[in-house]
């Protein structure tokens, strides 16, 4: 049995690179021999196994969910993928049979995995699953390994269009990281009319002005409530949470106007939150999306490369860390420690 290496986190949280048996694929998948991954907020809520809907029971578990590959081997109904194609993976569900005693973080964090194709033969009844539909050919002009983040920015849009913010609409969004910097420069190019980044990081906040963030405020050093009522005395359309942040839900209840709406990206480490609306205006509603939906994720492509190739959009900009797969347990310690300012992206 050919085998592969894989990065793990164990029930103690404690995380390796194992070694374990390389994928199979059936006859509408094809194996992928991955080149580099993303790291993100959801590893680090996986790590500290904090994750909505992964119990401790679940570990030990295979990481990874931002992956880009190159095709090795097709099955026979594929007709969507061709080998040398590099392909988007922002899910790879491992095999339970292949893997037992193994849980699924996505387990794109691999040697190799797996991508359906939505295109191949599919008899009456069938249909490709919802993964398929975001686990798209990479155009030739991006860069593979920089390819990571157009997950994020493709989740990112989707979102967008999911709640639903239009040009004319005013929003304060919470948490300058890679996530919340990609909706400050989304937002920025659909033309919504005043886009506020709210930080602790002088740093992140000169980052979120640099991708169009229109006003800029250090919650530690302010009354965000007072700066903010200042300019809209009756309140902002929308705060968005793009930490996972059960107090910024909070800070945005007095922020919001009447039928204002809190968006929630980030995803928080409990599944129960408090919500104090005593300074709220009577109506208003708080969103959450803590999982895109693969169809809606993989429509976004077109405008995200359109962007992309007419130089709105430069993914380099996202980055700030290259690591190799030999090193991406300390890596990860690294993400643990906040010692990687914006998108980190492991190499193999």
């Amino acid at each position: 049995m050919e085998m592969m290496r894989s990065f793990i986190i164990e029930k103690d949280g404690s995380t390796e690179l194992r070694e374990i048996p390389r994928p199979r694929i059936n006859r509408k998948q094809a194996l992928v021999k991955m080149i580099a991954n993303g790291m993100c907020g959801t590893d680090v809520k996986m790590l500290h196994r904090t994750f909505k809907g992964f119990p401790e029971s679940i570990y030990p578990l295979m990481l990874g969910h931002e992956g880009v590959g190159e095709v090795i081997e097709t099955g026979e109904d594929v007709r969507g993928y061709k080998i040398g194609d590099k392909v988007l993976l922002p899910f790879v569900d491992p095999d339970p049979e292949l893997y037992p005693g193994l849980g699924s973080g996505w387990g794109a964090m691999s040697e190799y995995g797996v991508v359906w194709d939505k295109d191949a033969v599919y008899e009456d009844g069938e249909e490709a699953p919802d993964c398929a539909y975001a686990q798209t050919v990479l155009d030739p002009s991006v860069d593979p390994v920089d390819a990571v983040m157009l997950i994020t920015f493709r989740e990112v849009l989707s979102n967008i269009r999911y709640f639903g913010v239009q040009p004319e609409n005013n929003i304060v969004v919470f948490g300058c990281g890679p996530v919340g910097l990609s909706f400050i420069k989304f937002l920025s190019l659909l033309g919504v009319s005043d886009v506020i980044a709210v930080d602790i990081f002088d740093d992140k906040l000169e980052a979120a002005k640099e991708r169009g963030a229109t006003r800029t405020f250090n919650s530690k050093e302010c009354d965000i409530v007072k700066e903010i009522r200042t300019i809209y005395p009756k309140g902002v359309d929308y705060v968005l949470d793009a930490v996972g942040s059960p107090f910024i839900v909070n800070q945005a209840m007095p922020l919001i106007a009447d039928r204002g709406k809190v968006l929630c990206y980030g995803v928080p480490e409990k599944e129960q939150i408090t919500i104090d609306f005593s300074k709220a205006d009577y109506n208003w509603q708080v969103i959450y999306q803590q999982m895109p939906r693969k169809r809606e994720e993989g429509e976004a492509t077109e405008q995200v490369m359109e962007w992309i190739n007419d130089g709105k959009l430069i993914i380099k900009d996202f980055i700030s860390d290259y690591f190799s797969f030999d090193n991406a347990v300390e890596a990860y310690e690294k993400l643990l420690d906040r010692q990687i300012s914006k998108k980190g992206i492991i190499v193999f």
